[in-house]
This record gives C-alpha cells, sequence and structure tokens, in this order.
C-alpha cells in the first residue's frame, strides 16, 4: 500500500512538470529547447545538496561517468521532443501517443536483444499502434509532422531504457540522476546553440520574462528530479507487476490539467485511441507477469 500510495503521488505530479513546461511556451514565450535546458539544469540544482548530503564529493564521481552522462543525453531529446510537441498539441494527445514507448522496448528487446515475445504481445503491440494512429490522424491534419514528434521522443526513451537492460546499474538511483542532469544540460546548451544559429523557432535562448517564471522553471527542474526519485522509491516499497499499470494514471492527470490550464478535453474519437492504447498496454503487462518475463526496465525507467 505504501508502494501504490508514493507511486499515485508520484504520477499526479509529474504531468504538472509537463504543464509547466506548456504554460512556459504558450503564455511565457519562452522555446521549448529552453525549457528543455532549464528542466535538466534545474533538475541537477534541486538534487545535488541531497547527492553530496548522503555520499560526500565522492558521489559526483559514479562508476559509469560515460554511462550517465548518455543517459542524460537521451533523456534530454526525448524531454525536448515532449516539449516541443505540448507547444502545439493538447497534453493529452501528446501523453497518448507517447504511451507507445512499451511497444517500442517491446520490439527493440526482440530484434535486438533476442528476448522472446508471443504472437499475443506481438498482436497486442499492432493492436495499441492502431490505438495511436487513431489520436494521430485528426492531430496531424492540424499539426503535420509535429504530431508524429511523441512517436519520436517514445523511441528515444525506449533507446535509453534498452541501454539501461544492457549495460545495467552499477550507481545509485540518486547519482544516476545527478549525472543525468549535467549530461542533458550540456547537451541541451549545444542544441540550443545550434538550433539558434539556424534560426529555428524553438531553439531561442532567453532568461524567464517575470518573477512567475522563474519560480516555474525551478519548479519545472525540482518536479523532475523528486518525482523520478519517488517512483524509484515505489518500486523498492511493492512488486513491479504490480505498480507497472499505474504508470497510465499519467494520462489521467495529463488531461485533467490539460483541460484546467488549457481548455484541452480530448474528443471522442481520441478517446477510443486512448483507451485501445492503455488496454493494449496492461494486456501486455499482464501476459509479462503470466510468463515470468517482466524485469527492472520499468524500474530502471523511473530512474
Amino acid at each position: 500500500m505504501q508502494g501504490l500510495a508514493i507511486m499515485l503521488i508520484a504520477m499526479i505530479i509529474l504531468p504538472c512538470m509537463d504543464a509547466i513546461a506548456k504554460y512556459m511556451a504558450v503564455y511565457q514565450g519562452m522555446s521549448p529547447g529552453q525549457v528543455t535546458f532549464y528542466r535538466f539544469f534545474f533538475q541537477l540544482v534541486s538534487v545535488l545538496p541531497l547527492l553530496l548530503t548522503t555520499g560526500g564529493l565522492r558521489a559526483l564521481k559514479p562508476r559509469r561517468l560515460w554511462f550517465n552522462l548518455l543517459r542524460g543525453v537521451l533523456l534530454a531529446g526525448a524531454a525536448l521532443l515532449f516539449f516541443v510537441s505540448i507547444k502545439y498539441m493538447p497534453l493529452a494527445d501528446v501523453f497518448a501517443i507517447y504511451f507507445v514507448e512499451p511497444f517500442i522496448l517491446t520490439c527493440l528487446s526482440a530484434l535486438i536483444l533476442r528476448e522472446k515475445v508471443g504472437w499475443r504481445r506481438w498482436l497486442a503491440i499492432v493492436i495499441g499502434f492502431g490505438g495511436a494512429m487513431i489520436v494521430i490522424q485528426p492531430s496531424f491534419e492540424l499539426f503535420g509532422l509535429t504530431s508524429l514528434l511523441p512517436v519520436f521522443c517514445a523511441f528515444l526513451f525506449a533507446c535509453y531504457l534498452l541501454l539501461n537492460r544492457i549495460v545495467g546499474s552499477a550507481d545509485t538511483p540518486l547519482a544516476m540522476q545527478t549525472i543525468a542532469g549535467i549530461g542533458g544540460s550540456l547537451f541541451m546548451i549545444v542544441v540550443i546553440a545550434v538550433g539558434h544559429s539556424a534560426g529555428a523557432a524553438d531553439f531561442v535562448p532567453s532568461l524567464p520574462h517575470s518573477p512567475l517564471g522563474w519560480v516555474l522553471v525551478m519548479a519545472l527542474g525540482t518536479i523532475s528530479g523528486y518525482g523520478h526519485l519517488l517512483v524509484v522509491k515505489a518500486f523498492q516499497a511493492a512488486p513491479v507487476s504490480l505498480l507497472a499499470p499505474f504508470h497510465y494514471f499519467e494520462i489521467i492527470t495529463g488531461t485533467a490539467l490539460g483541460f484546467l490550464i488549457f481548455s484541452e478535453f480530448p474528443t471522442a474519437s481520441k478517446w477510443l485511441g486512448i483507451a485501445i492504447i492503455v488496454g493494449s498496454g496492461l494486456f501486455m503487462i499482464w501476459r509479462e507477469r503470466q510468463a515470468g518475463l517482466l524485469d527492472s526496465s520499468l524500474e530502471s525507467e523511473a530512474v
């Protein structure tokens, strides 16, 4: 019960990070690239004191420095695509499309790691992608190729999880969060410089224009850092197979925030697509649990 309670709290507060990112882009005029930088920079600032308190200066030298920096780069790339998506699209749509990530991860695991995937799970993957197309189709007519960005975001995050499976974890979640913050911040500095030089509007560097803006970008990084640590804590308190379905609670929170802050609400056809995606994902979780194949991928996702 403690693990479930912590997980639900995390699934409520983590979408607030995405709502803040959309608010900064829509109402504060900040580019998604700059918002992504602040997400990782203030994540680093917020968790670094805790890391130094618990582990000292030696904690800043993880056993796998370059691997953790690469984790930060992959996470920053995924976050950038997500934040660009929510600037133009409703939160619920982006969340729903993004949740094709478990299907992509299963495909990559089968192709690269040669993991056995039965025909039922392959069928669930096909049906899940069909649900995503139901959500994407009307969005594609309105936003064009932007509506496909959540799919590429999901692909990058699936690659990140696959890398975790291959390499494993030799460092604490707190150390990994800190080094990922460094890697993500450095990566975004380069991306913003290149994107701004190319004249891309979504990479314009800027500072917050108001005290509220500063508060929001600091909250953005803090929610990211400690929200994901809450997920790690939840997985330490309850089995992965029990907590996995609660990831989909993010769609509910994202929909509620989209309605309350931005007056967005999915149409009936999009609700159908969301239901298909969630149903297919839950079926896959159930099949993996039945087959004993549900491993630590979801736990590493929290990190």
